[in-house]
């Protein structure tokens, strides 16, 4: 294959990894750039949108990863691009101001470190034949060796490394050749600890994921972990990919439970990330996710809601008076409304949502929690 048809091969199989700066709506996930199959859209931090080159590096895969549909004893086309390929079509690409990066996973390759080595050699052409001073996110491989980690973060914009599932016994259900503390998490300390605040590499973002019912974890497990991420790793998000049926081999718990409405598997997606906002922006703690009897987040409810049901005690909330942690405890609210809400405060008396903006159904929702005092 040439470099072209080998890159529609692999970034179609690059979908399924979205720890990267891919966003959670319908207009930036998993969806394709017109003019190729491996542009995909995605959400900037400050705003805005723009396209980054997404692909595997090669999609063999020496891996046994039972919910992945690239594992090993896997009936699929593979093939592998050459770091000097890569370079070549995203300088390309930029120079024609149609990408703004490049987010680069693989297979694995002979070892963990043959593969980063040929990772870090895409970013190491980039970087210095090429002079490219844009985005770059690589994917670190299970199982690589300290300095090979230490390379990526001295040539990437952002690393990642995917967590999978909350814990060593989860995992132990989906691969039989990966060991989750050696290969899961000391990578994963070890990028927390060299991106932490003063260290030689704290500009370098460090993002996981998990693969949301591929095991058989409960979400107040995943949450628990999502904690510590943040809390003791310095991770700058947690992202979370819907097992989906028939992509893994048929023994794992993903496919024996999906008896139910399959669609309930993208909606816990949805709840988990809902769950990770509140954390993230809105100061929720760990006592503040409330799970039902089976240690999951509810379906029918959103997590904030569920908070606001189990405490009356807390509502109305006085709109004009309350301070900003406790207009985020208001669903409805958002850190940007609420931000409106402050700036308003301050040249006037708020007497009407509509003013501020708020319509719909959301304003239906607010009014049930606040009052104009």
């Amino acid at each position: 294959m040439d470099t072209i048809e080998k890159l529609k091969v692999l970034s179609e199989d690059s979908q399924y990894d979205l720890a990267c700066a891919c966003g959670t709506s319908t207009n930036d996930r998993r969806r394709r750039g017109m003019d190729g199959k491996w542009l995909y859209p995605v959400s900037l931090p400050r705003g805005g949108y723009s396209v980054l080159l997404k692909t595997l590096l090669s999609n063999s895969c020496l891996n046994d990863c039972k919910y992945c549909p690239l594992r090993c004893d896997a009936d699929t086309r593979r093939c592998t691009l050459q770091p000097e390929e890569v370079a070549r079509v995203l300088m390309e690409y930029h120079r024609r101001k149609k990408v703004f990066g490049l987010f680069l996973s693989s297979g694995v390759i002979q070892n963990a470190d043959y593969t980063m080595d040929k990772i870090n050699t895409v970013a190491r052409l980039l970087r210095q034949r090429h002079n490219f001073r844009g985005y770059i996110h690589l994917k670190v491989i299970p199982g690589a060796s300290d300095a090979a980690i230490e390379d990526a973060l001295s040539l990437a914009s952002a690393v990642s490394l995917n967590i999978e599932t909350p814990g060593k016994k989860h995992f132990s259900l989906l691969s039989n050749k990966k060991d989750f503390d050696k290969d899961i998490l000391h990578p994963l300390r070890l990028m927390g600890r060299l991106t932490g605040k003063g260290m030689r590499f704290a500009r370098v973002k460090c993002t996981t994921q998990f693969i949301v019912g591929a095991s058989d974890e409960t979400d107040s497990e995943i949450i628990t972990s999502i904690f510590g991420l943040y809390k003791r790793l310095n991770f700058k998000r947690v992202y979370f990919s819907a097992y989906q049926k028939g992509l893994g081999h048929p023994d794992i718990p993903g496919e024996r439970k999906f008896l139910r409405n399959p669609g309930e598997s993208f909606l816990r997606e949805h709840r988990l990330y809902q769950a990770d906002f509140l954390i993230r922006k809105y100061g929720f703690n760990r006592e503040d996710i409330i799970f039902d009897n089976d240690s999951n987040l509810r379906l029918d409810r959103d997590p904030k809601e569920v908070w606001a049901e189990r405490h009356p005690e807390y509502y109305p909330v006085r709109l004009n008076t309350s301070d900003r942690e406790v207009l985020l405890r208001v669903p409805g609210l958002g850190p940007d409304t609420v931000a409106n809400i402050l700036k308003t405060r301050r040249e006037r008396k708020i007497s009407r949502l509509e003013d501020l903006g708020v319509r719909g159904k959301r304003l239906d929702k607010i009014k049930d929690y606040i009052i104009f005092e």
